[in-house]
């Protein structure tokens, strides 16, 4: 990578350090999904899209099944081929222009770079937040043309009519995955399906200790075993239904493409009267395991847009839906004040359980 060193806003700017700034930026969401194990760096991708383009395959092997053969010396031994498939992926490419002003607040410190720095691996995390969950939400909008895709639309969805319950979460990761239901290890959900379920006391939420020794929540938490990220990125109507999203370990691969020049400072003379802006540029693929991304017939170019990412006509099922540990659940969060006089109602007649969703 070449390493340009130049000033920005007076100060000297090293891009290779300052890359290194931005993109070491602690993002407490993305920590919190690789600890819970949904998203994995996966070395195999990395090196296919390293020099290969945007566009990748990576092979898997069918789950052995068949009977085993009785072992009793006259007997022989029966054979099942192991069969093999691929699953394909796509690299997005972004780039971000940032002009001087912006950067106004953030010269307070010692070092402006550090914050300047920071600033930037904000909004790039708050872009990640958004193409994962729009990347989530095609795909449950797969067209149902192959026995997988039927198959995956009618058990790793559940709708209710009503508010989010305490065991509802449970009884879609069953249905899902059945005895392997223990693969689900993360929950995205909006603030209001969060605010029924601490309500319902199974939701508590992370708090983080700052330099002060002051500690204030964050938008993690932990709900029925499972982490879970507050973000009111995810679908929601004016109805009051609200769409949270299940994931499981290694359901979403993640890795970096190749950038020649990922940073840049430049000054105009000319435009505004003098201006500078601070260029960045990435290449990222969030994979879902168990899909395939379909490059589409209109408008493709070397990076594929949000409209092509987020739409489910360019992502087929590959897997069985029983190894694919995602999962989409649709809650209606307009009587949340019911759920609540339900629960205070339990607390006061103990004897009475509240009933459990129908």
């Amino acid at each position: 990578m070449p390493r340009e060193t130049s000033t920005f806003l007076g100060f000297p700017f090293d891009s290779e350090l300052f890359t290194q700034m931005w993109t070491e930026e602690p993002d407490p969401v993305l920590t919190a999904m690789i600890d819970s194990g949904a998203m994995v760096h996966d070395a195999l991708i990395q090196s296919r899209i390293q020099n290969d383009g945007n566009l990748f395959t990576i092979p898997f092997y069918n789950v052995l099944d068949g009977d085993p053969s009785n072992y009793d010396g006259q007997t022989d031994i029966s054979v099942t081929p192991v069969g093999a498939k691929a699953q394909s992926g796509v690299v997005f490419g972004r780039s971000k222009g940032f002009v001087a002003r912006d950067f106004q607040g953030e010269l307070s410190g010692s070092d402006p770079m550090t914050h300047i720095g920071s600033t930037v691996g904000k909004y790039w995390h708050k872009q990640r937040q958004k193409i994962m969950i729009g990347i989530s939400n095609a795909l449950f909008n797969v067209p149902d043309t192959t026995p997988y895709s039927e198959q995956f639309a009618a058990e790793h969805v559940m709708v209710r009519s009503s508010p989010i319950a305490e065991t509802t979460i449970n009884s879609l990761m069953v249905q899902a995955l059945g005895d392997n239901k223990t693969q689900f290890s993360l929950a995205v959900m909006h603030s209001k399906v969060a605010e029924t379920l601490e309500k319902l006391q199974v939701l508590e939420f992370w708090k983080q200790t700052l330099d002060n020794g002051v500690q204030r929540p964050m938008n993690i938490a932990s709900v029925n075993g499972l982490t879970a990220i507050i973000d009111d990125g995810v679908p929601y109507t004016a109805g009051g239904e609200y769409t949270t999203y299940i994931f499981g370990n290694g359901a979403l691969r993640n890795a970096r493409g190749r950038v020649d020049v990922p940073s840049a400072a430049q000054r105009d003379e000319e435009k505004n009267g003098g201006q500078e802006t601070l260029y960045t540029r990435l290449r990222e693929t969030i994979h879902p395991n168990g899909f395939s991304f379909i490059v589409p017939d209109d408008e493709w170019s070397e990076s594929p847009t949000d409209s092509q990412l987020f739409n489910g006509n360019n992502w087929k099922v590959i897997y069985d839906p029983k190894a694919i540990a995602i999962a989409k659940l649709v809650t209606n969060e307009s009587a949340v004040s019911g759920a609540s006089i339900s629960l205070a109602m339990a607390k006061k007649t103990p004897a009475k359980a509240v009933p459990a969703e129908e």
